[in-house]
């Protein structure tokens, strides 16, 4: 006759694996470092579009071939996009997904600024709706992406995943210091988030702890701009007149974006009414946001921080379409402020998240330490 199990012992990893997501039963981690990549990839997407358009119409928009022959640059953004597959499915591990980030998305890029050809029947690459189209894409894979990893908080075993697979790279090529204190933090969090008790937690530490050193640290252009944007941005967060000003120059970039597209409207754009009034909607819908986010920041950051990021969502998201679809490849100055000002909020943001789990995690290790 079988024993009984030990109770709390016996169903313990069967009720861990239930409270775990379909992805992660299906195994499918999510990569905690994922975001980062996929901002890479977007902008070499944008940066080649844009690149483009611009050397196409400074050369007069020359044609490669001949004879019957024209080899369009989409055929380019398929075979980079080819490669980008082709190198992250060949190598294991974290250090090549950057890699594949920039090849994946100067492809992309290549591929969608010819989207003109593809939906009009006389393969119109100057396709008036096109500046539109190729904004909506990318905001949607945005969205994709924020919506992977942007909603809900990684599992615990995500993390220790993340640092097994920081492992990976160093078990033949060594640790340098910034990778080893990369995967520290990572084990760290699955520590604390799984309360010490995950499986293979002791494991992977005893296999970081097995990794040589490595004092040469190869050079990593994303990891190096990332690097550098971050200590920027929360340089300048710091200030204590970083709310007001990100208010200001938000508002500014309403009012001009909207102000260029209803005089591009009234100078006979070829766009239904219902486009302004929707642009204009959407963007006293932000202004509003952002000035209620200005009135609530002094007495608490955190929620004033969160209606500024909704502001400029609003702005990216809504107003920001309908701009490109009345002005075209003009409005893209007032996307990049945009991105600018979305890039202090996020920082801040961060900064606020972070000191949160530390104290999260000072508090659990001083309830776990021993009592005299």
């Amino acid at each position: 006759m079988t024993p009984p199990a030990a109770p709390g012992r016996g169903h313990a990893p069967a009720d861990r694996a239930s409270r775990r997501g379909l992805l992660l039963r299906w195994g499918l981690p999510r990569d905690p470092g994922a975001s980062r990549n996929l901002a890479t990839f977007v902008v070499a997407a944008v940066a080649t579009v844009l690149l483009t358009r611009a050397f196409l119409a400074a050369a007069g928009y020359p044609q490669i071939g001949g004879g019957g022959l024209h080899v369009a640059h989409v055929l380019w953004g398929g075979l980079l996009m080819a490669l980008a597959f082709l190198v992250l499915l060949s190598f294991a591990g974290p250090v090549v997904r950057p890699a594949g980030a920039v090849l994946g998305g100067v492809g992309f890029g290549l591929f969608i600024d010819e989207v003109g050809k593809f939906v009009t029947s006389d393969n119109d690459y100057f396709y008036e709706p096109t500046a539109a189209l190729i904004y909506v894409v990318v905001v949607a894979l945005v969205l994709l992406g924020e919506g992977l990893h942007g909603r809900v908080r990684h599992h615990p075993a995500e993390h220790l995943a993340a640092a097994a697979d920081e492992a990976v790279a160093g078990l033949v090529g060594g640790f340098t210091p910034h990778h080893r204190e990369h995967a520290r933090e990572a084990l760290e969090r699955a520590e604390v988030g799984g309360g010490g008790g995950l499986a293979g937690l002791a494991e992977v530490r005893a296999l970081l702890a097995a990794v040589e050193d490595e004092p040469t640290e190869l050079p990593n252009p994303s990891i190096t701009v990332a690097r550098a944007v971050v200590r920027t941005t929360r340089r300048m967060v710091s200030a204590r007149w970083v709310p007001r000003v990100t208010v200001a120059v938000l508002l500014l970039t309403v009012v001009g974006t909207v102000a260029r597209g209803v005089l591009a409207w009234r100078d006979g754009t070829d766009v239904p009414d219902w486009m302004v009034v929707a642009m204009l909607a959407s963007a006293a819908a932000s202004a509003g946001v952002a000035v209620s986010g200005l009135a609530v920041v002094r007495r608490d950051r955190m929620r004033g921080y969160l209606r500024f990021r909704r502001a400029v969502l609003i702005s990216l998201l809504v107003t920001q379409v309908f701009v490109f679809r009345l002005v075209e490849w003009a409005a893209t100055t007032g996307l990049v402020v945009d991105l600018l000002v979305l890039g202090l909020v996020a920082a801040e943001i961060a900064q606020m998240h972070e000191a949160r789990e530390r104290r999260e995690s000072g508090a659990a290790r001083t309830s776990g330490s021993p009592r005299a």
